[in-house]
């Protein structure tokens, strides 16, 4: 699939991110380097997938899939082996030769689940830069083949885009409610989606967050707002003491916005979606009420 941006350019510039990267970790952003320091980044001992993976070590959210259960990663999330992403393989006849563009891949478990399952092309386009790398060495771990990861935004992606770039699903797990104009997001995944589209979100429920101390102290009211003619209100979601940890995988600015249940449902109605299946309904979320679905294009 030929997209349009430089997004082939990003490849002669990783090793330059790498770099800066390693550089940063666990260190003010002003300190000096001393030769100890500088020679702390090497690995002593002989090559092995432990090595790949502490260079993020205590940022993993994943449990990675056999025969990798053993190593050292997250102990959190069975992203590997969700059942979300089986839910909708069961929803649109599964993932063989299709074309999928999946938003936040995060640590590639759904992209490595999408592959084994078939799918002929994944564009994976995750923004955070240590997720990024992440990704890339779970596809060296796990030997991914059909699967690319680019690093930027995908917003700006998908408003680069001709109207001719097409993906027959569209996997969208986990962010929405990172956006701070969810609205435009689905918005710009419906001149893109030929077919399915899938989300996992979050969303805002009053009398389920405002009952529950520990989610009511992250949100501080809410504004009026229009898109492309879509009326709704956005409840903006602060992301406090999680932007401290090295491992955080939310959305580019320190605050998101939400929408209600009955929003999402009216906006994918809007911009030429219909729900086809709702499941994983959870209003007592730890996180916050959620949901996924599948919605087809019209």
């Amino acid at each position: 699939m030929l997209l349009k941006g430089n997004y082939n350019e990003q490849f002669f510039s990783l090793s330059n991110l790498a770099f800066k990267l390693l550089d940063s970790m666990n260190t003010h952003s002003q300190q000096q380097y001393t030769p100890s320091t500088v020679i702390d980044r090497y690995v002593s001992t002989a090559p092995s997938p432990q090595n790949a993976l502490d260079i993020f070590q205590g940022e993993w959210s994943s449990i990675l899939p056999e025969p990798y259960t053993t190593l050292r990663a997250g102990t959190a999330a069975p992203l590997f082996n969700d059942e979300r992403i089986l839910w909708l393989a069961d929803q649109i006849g599964g993932f063989v030769n299709k074309t999928i563009l999946e938003l936040g891949p995060l640590e590639a478990g759904h992209t490595y689940m999408l592959e084994k399952m078939g799918a002929s092309e994944i564009t994976a386009i995750e923004s955070n830069t240590r997720s990024f790398l992440k990704c890339l060495i779970i596809k060296e771990l796990l030997k991914l083949k059909r699967a690319q990861f680019f690093c930027g935004d995908f917003r700006e992606f998908l408003r680069q885009q001709d109207a001719s770039v097409k993906f027959q699903i569209c996997v969208a797990s986990g962010v929405l409610y990172h956006m701070k104009n969810p609205a435009e997001l689905i918005a710009l995944l419906a001149h893109h989606c030929s077919d399915y589209l899938f989300i996992w979100t979050h969303y805002y429920d009053a009398d389920v967050i405002l009952n529950n101390p520990g989610l009511s102290a992250r949100f501080s009211g809410s504004t009026e707002n229009e898109h492309e003619g879509f009326r709704h209100t956005l409840y903006r979601q602060e992301y406090q003491t999680a932007l401290e940890w090295n491992g955080f995988c939310g959305g580019n600015a320190p605050t998101s916005a939400w929408l209600t249940r009955d929003d999402i449902m009216k906006c994918l109605e809007h911009f030429g979606f219909k729900i086809q299946a709702i499941s994983f309904d959870q209003p007592n979320h730890p996180g916050g009420p959620a949901l996924a679905f599948v919605a087809r294009r019209l």
